[in-house]
């Protein structure tokens, strides 16, 4: 898991550039799946046949994008002024190393004539390249371009930190998941989905094209576990967390349920999740078609979108090891 979620998180690819992060997860899984495609969005969908006559259709998911700096203007001087591309955070980014597709780096920093910090806006933020005037920058970068963190992962006994944690973590327990399941009744489609972060667009498209009996996505969550952080029942550590509800979905009984009886067969632990902001591609999975019964398993992180995201490699561990229970079994 360790070097895998390594591999992952050092990719570029932010939401509408995850080529190079597809690519990787296809060279993880081909040797695994029975079939393996891209549709039109960029989704990664890749297939596990069931053993039954009349198997169901299971799609699980895991969103390969991560949030970005789009570059909106260059100034006279060289500076990037940037948008932002999924939630981004004015303090998160502050000072923060940053890298384009084209391996061009910068650093995040803010004019420095602002009254107070608490109205630090994105809008008085820019990036410095090194560049010495306008001309010089627009050799290196484009209207257009995305930067993302620049953060290589790194360890501290069980606990990983780094940026792009948020999703590379669930498409590594998918990964693992596709590896790990051997027997099995139902037809298992695990998507790798794109734009996840800028409203859950390649788990809308996908789900409507594959029309799955069940829906499960894998993500993460915040934690609430630091000092004076928001009250938050989930703890890093303390295994994966069952979602109940976040500002996207109300998961549905027969999910949730599911997760919880399969984790109690096997003595695997799990945390109860509400989540009172944010969604996950299950909020666009069950709203296809007529309705599709969905739920989420979280992986509980520290520090969501920022440069250094922080997960427990037991609970990446345990969430492989109940998804394979599951999928093992009838659903």
């Amino acid at each position: 898991m360790k070097s895998l979620l390594e591999k992952l998180t050092g990719i570029y690819g932010p939401s509408g550039k995850e080529v190079t992060i597809g690519q990787a997860v296809r060279e993880e899984i081909k040797d695994y799946v029975d079939e393996i495609n891209e549709d039109v969005m960029g989704n990664l969908i890749a297939i596990k046949k069931g053993k039954a006559s009349n198997p169901k259709k299971v799609m699980l998911a895991a969103h390969m994008d991560q949030i970005g700096l789009i570059i909106t203007n260059i100034d006279e001087n060289g500076f990037l002024r940037f948008s932002n591309i999924g939630g981004i955070n004015p303090f998160n980014v502050m000072h923060r190393r940053v890298i384009f597709e084209n391996r061009v780096t910068g650093v995040v920093s803010y004019e420095t004539e602002l009254e107070e910090m608490k109205n630090l806006k994105l809008n008085k933020m820019f990036i410095d390249i090194g560049a010495a005037d306008r001309e010089e920058a627009k050799k290196l970068v484009s209207i257009g371009d995305v930067a993302v963190y620049h953060a290589p992962m790194a360890e501290r006994g069980d606990r990983y930190f780094g940026c792009a944690i948020d999703d590379r973590a669930g498409c590594a327990v998918l990964v693992e998941t596709i590896k790990a399941v051997k027997d099995f009744p139902n037809e298992l489609i695990f998507v790798f989905t794109t734009q996840e972060e800028v409203g859950l667009r390649g788990a809308k498209t996908s789900a409507y094209s594959l029309n799955p009996d069940i829906g499960i996505s894998v993500d993460v969550t915040m934690a609430g576990d630091t000092p004076k952080c928001r009250p938050m029942a989930i703890n890093l550590g303390d295994g994966p967390a069952v979602k109940i509800k976040d500002s996207s979905v109300i998961c549905h009984p027969k999910v949730k349920d599911l997760m919880i009886r399969r984790a109690e067969e096997i003595g695997i632990p799990y945390q109860l999740e509400v989540l009172e902001f944010g969604g996950t591609d299950s909020g666009a999975i069950h709203l296809t078609r007529e309705g599709i019964p969905s739920g989420v398993l979280s992986i509980p992180c520290r520090y969501v979108h920022s440069a250094h995201e922080m997960v427990d490699k037991n609970d990446l561990e345990n969430a492989v090891k109940l998804l394979t229970h599951i999928l093992e079994k009838e659903i």
